[in-house]
């Protein structure tokens, strides 16, 4: 995907503009999104693997399961979220669009179009432990 800039307008008695670039605006939502309660992670099965090696390296990609378009004035966001279970799926959900939204408006300054929320898996507690157990032996 390209990256598009947004312009924000400016009140600054000095002019010019401000431009923010796509990866800012998807790592603001990722944050947002993971701090919802109920989200276990973000992004699919393949794009988990990858944050897990780039971890176990030190580095986090704070953006991943975010996909965000920019216009003018107004952001499109996609997210995929993992929800841990028993937690209901349509109030996870519904809980990340509106956090993603209120941080785009507060932090960016753009108006929010549309959040889709994608769940694309639901997180059983002690799956995790039976893969890394069956992984050790």
């Amino acid at each position: 995907m390209a990256q598009t800039t947004q312009t924000a307008p400016t009140t600054s008695a000095a002019g010019g503009k401000t431009t923010i670039v796509d990866p800012v605006i998807s790592k603001i939502a990722g944050l947002a999104a993971r701090d919802v309660p109920g989200v276990f992670a973000l992004g699919s099965g393949a794009a988990r693997v990858i944050g897990t090696i780039r971890e176990a390296i030190g580095t986090k990609d704070l953006a991943q399961g975010v996909k965000v378009e920019v216009g003018e004035t107004e952001v499109a966001a996609d997210v995929i979220i993992i929800v841990e279970y028993p937690q209901p799926l349509q109030v996870v959900a519904e809980a990340v669009r509106a956090a993603v939204t209120q941080a785009i408006e507060e932090i960016v300054g753009m108006l929010v179009a549309e959040v889709n929320v994608t769940v694309a898996d639901v997180h059983i507690p002690g799956d995790d432990d039976v893969v890394e157990e069956a992984r050790v032996q």
